[in-house]
């Protein structure tokens, strides 16, 4: 069925108390083999291989959206290593999260809805039989971690922060008043009414049992909101230590600072000890090595850098010695994860545009590039001293798991696809095709700039292009692969993607990063309008007449400041949850150390002066100069950026006779994530661009 069909077969959906038909796999066939909107929401989603403890089999998550139901749906998969054997171990109308093998592979835990609707711990057979819900945390479970042994386990779950009208004024049952005295009162798209808590049990094959908060009545998050989760937690090996991440601090101080810090909590006398004392950036990510002798875990060093480069740090817990790995590696650590041997890591970094697998003596910090393609590789799960189980994705091509293998001596390392969970679906499309480009930059410098271009690309024909700008502002630009901003829907749709690299990408060492910090309307912006000019002087297929601009949050800022400061380069612009006024913003915003670090500071510091300076770049200051017709969306769940700010930059558009159009979603965040919503979003952005840079097309 086609996304235009569900789209109307919502509005006839089955009464509340009937039961939703499961989500599965769709019977997908194009009528136009292209990649359009109907294909990028057929696609099975692929997540969260992990190896067995015997290195023979590997666990796996797949899962499918229903537009009519307007969710999505996640089953388990099991597969031998070398990816044969694939079998489905679940079929239920909710997902199951989060899977892990515990018992050495005998069983498998996850998340699933309890017989109360919370979210709880689960556990099942190797082979999905004799399903079981073993907790009943109070507000459910939102993560976990067994014990290596699985005799043991800690629960992530939620404990009563804020106070309620109801614990000031008992007599009035029905108010709804919040009363706010610190900042952090609301994060990311949430009010923080409450907070997370590491929950310790034992586990006895059939409940968890003896559960404890190992940090009652202490106002701290563990793991750290909004987006932290099991990997803040490593269990020793002996099984009577844990290590957890927290920023212990609340209100103003915790909305300053990126300082967390890693805590060794004892089971067995109750104390805990701060590991990272006086170490003053964010901290996270531990994890023991095989023996326990060793702690790894990353860290960036200075408090508020919240795009800090992420170092490798080991502490050898047997002489309480610190080494930084990465001290002569000059780029910043996505992911590890310890080699089965102990002697060194496999991780996972940017590096000139891809996301190799890379591994480090545990030693020496000698780095050896172990796996590179025209990919970025995601996920680790070690098999053995010489393979691991990953997900590679592209431009093209979403996530499907791989291994990858090192050579016993010299040579290349055999990299394998193990799924193919989307082939069937882009057998049937002619794919766009993306070219590298290095770029001068106006400070003489060269940049990567990637190029989709269209399926069936024919050079002698004229083709609008849009500029991509990317967010963050410190995110890559590598062979991304997203759900919303997918740079082959927007080829496939006749347009010439452009997407730099500029000044602020990870990927190209620390200088190259760090330089925007504090400068968002300079070189950056500088990069942008370098790689358009070049384009529009080295690609004569593309029409300099029909050059568009795109993007969301810093991109977004981006599209806001190019408004007003781009020389007549665009045609149309589109901006998704951007900054338009940074003065609103800096008082706006919850984690008020990113806008002290990006910006400088406050806009009252009046001896500031690269503070001054940002704000006098602020994009709502050059509105007098806009002329391009500008498309504006965002999500009133946005804490982030805050809807408002995209409702100034409309209004300024109007006020100004500027065509403009905007979309605010009440009910969505920083991201665009229903299904519906997707797909809205995804057909409005077409039907903008097209209006203003296919103009024929549209008149016919």
């Amino acid at each position: 069925m086609s996304a235009t069909a569900l789209m109307t077969a919502a509005a006839a959906t089955a009464a509340p108390d009937a039961e939703a038909p499961l989500i599965e796999r769709p019977d997908f066939h194009s009528t136009t083999g292209i990649f359009d909107i109907d294909a990028l929401e057929a696609l099975g989603r692929v997540s969260e291989p992990r190896v067995s403890p015997d290195g023979r089999k590997v666990l796996y998550g797949i899962s499918y959206e229903s537009l009519e139901q307007n969710t999505s749906n996640r089953e388990l998969w099991v597969m031998d290593v070398d990816g044969s054997a694939q079998t489905r171990i679940t079929t239920t109308p909710k997902s199951e999260n989060s899977a892990v093998w515990i018992e050495q592979g005998r069983s498998i835990a996850f998340i699933y809805p309890g017989s109360e609707g919370t979210p709880q711990l689960w556990v099942m057979g190797a082979d999905g039989s004799d399903r079981r819900q073993v907790s009943s945390l109070e507000g459910g479970v939102s993560g976990f971690l067994f014990s290596p042994s699985g005799k043991k386990v800690v629960l992530i779950g939620n404990v009563k922060y804020a106070r309620t009208a109801q614990d000031i004024y008992p007599d009035l049952p029905k108010a709804t008043g919040r009363v706010v005295d610190d900042l952090m009162y609301k994060h990311w798209d949430e009010w923080v009414t409450e907070i997370p808590h590491p929950f310790v049990g034992d586990y006895t094959g059939r409940e968890v049992v003896n559960i404890k908060d190992i940090m009652a009545d202490e106002p701290f998050e563990a793991p750290m909101k909004p987006f932290g989760g099991s990997e803040s937690f490593a269990w020793h090996p002996g099984e009577q230590m844990l290590v957890y991440v927290s920023r212990k601090k609340t209100g103003l101080e915790y909305a300053v600072s990126t300082n967390s810090d890693l805590y060794l909590y004892s089971l067995e006398t109750g104390e805990t000890r701060n590991l990272t004392e006086g170490m003053m950036g964010y901290d996270t990510a531990p994890a023991f090595s095989p023996d326990g002798n060793y702690l790894a875990w990353l860290s960036m060093e200075r408090d508020g850098y919240e795009a800090d480069k992420n170092r490798l740090m080991l502490l050898d817990c047997r002489t309480a010695v610190k080494t930084d790995l990465t001290a002569a590696w000059d780029y910043t650590i996505e992911e590890f994860a310890w080699n089965p041997s102990g002697r060194s890591l496999w991780f996972i970094a940017y590096k000139d545009g891809v996301a190799p697998v890379f591994e480090i003596d545990a030693k020496s910090g000698a780095v050896a590039t172990v796996a590179e393609q025209q990919a970025d590789f995601t996920s680790l799960s070690p098999v053995d001293e010489r393979t691991v189980i990953t997900m590679q994705h592209s431009m093209l091509r979403p996530n499907e798991i791989y291994s990858v293998t090192k050579p016993r001596k010299k040579g290349a390392a055999a990299v394998k696809a193990l799924t193919d969970v989307n082939g069937a679906i882009f057998a049937q499309l002619d794919m766009p095709t993306v070219e590298r480009h290095m770029v001068p930059t106006t400070d003489g410098k060269q940049m990567l700039t990637w190029e989709i271009r269209p399926p069936r690309f024919d050079a002698s024909r004229k083709y609008p292009a849009i500029l991509y700008c990317q967010g963050g502002p410190q995110s890559s630009v590598s062979q991304i692969w997203s759900y919303r901003w997918n740079f082959a829907l927007m080829a496939s749709n006749g347009y010439v993607m452009i997407a730099p690299n500029r000044r602020g990408v990870p990927g190209f060492g620390t200088e190259w990063e760090e330089q925007i910090s504090k400068d968002y309307p300079g070189q950056n912006m500088r990069d942008y309008l370098a790689a358009v000019d070049y384009m529009k002087a080295n690609a004569s297929y593309i029409d300099p007449a029909r050059i568009g601009a795109t993007g969301a949050s810093y991109g977004g800022f981006s599209i806001y400041w190019l408004a007003g400061n781009h020389d007549g380069r665009f045609a149309a612009l589109l901006a998704h949850a951007g900054i338009f006024n940074m003065e609103a913003q800096y008082l706006e915003t919850e984690e008020m150390w990113f806008a002290n670090w990006d910006m400088g500071g406050a806009y009252w510091e009046k001896d500031n002066a690269v503070a001054q300076r940002t704000f006098a770049n602020s994009p709502h200051r050059f509105v007098d100069r806009w002329t391009t017709p500008i498309m504006i969306s965002h999500g009133e769940y946005d804490y982030r950026i805050l809807a408002s700010q995209g409702m100034a930059a409309f209004n300024a558009a109007k006020l100004r006779g500027i065509p403009a159009e905007m979309v605010i979603y009440p009910d969505e965040n920083h991201w665009i994530l229903k299904p519906q919503n997707a797909v809205m979003w995804q057909r409005l952005f077409f039907r903008w661009f097209d209006k203003w840079l296919k103009p024929a097309q549209t008149d016919k």
